[in-house]
């Protein structure tokens, strides 16, 4: 009884430091450039990639947050999902909406 409480133990600190290993990893090991995050975001807005300026930038886990602007002075704000080495690069298709305005979450539902 003893051996199996310490199996079970040691597990579960394994699985937990595993967990957190791979949101490190994923947020250290981001391979999206400007350039490939204004072509992914420009099919979004329906904007060509040079007329979009990144403003800023946030990386969090696998998650990279955007904000853009356009040449015609308008504030975009998109969430890129993947892009790292434990994804191999890929990309979900990007969220953006408006800078102010909720992010809907489920794009294709009404």
């Amino acid at each position: 009884m003893f051996y199996r409480n310490v199996v079970l133990i040691v597990l579960t600190f394994a699985a937990s430091f595993a967990f957190t290993g791979c949101a490190m990893i994923a947020s250290h090991t981001n391979m999206l450039t400007s350039a490939k995050i204004k072509s992914i975001t420009s099919g979004a807005l329906g904007y060509q990639p040079s007329d979009l300026t990144i403003t800023s930038k946030r990386i969090d886990g696998t998650n990279t947050y955007v904000n853009l602007r356009t040449t015609d002075g308008k504030d975009f704000t998109c969430i890129i999902n993947g892009g790292n080495i434990l994804t191999l690069g890929m990309t979900n298709p990007p969220m953006c909406n408006k800078k102010g305005e909720p992010i809907n979450s489920n794009p294709f539902q009404r």
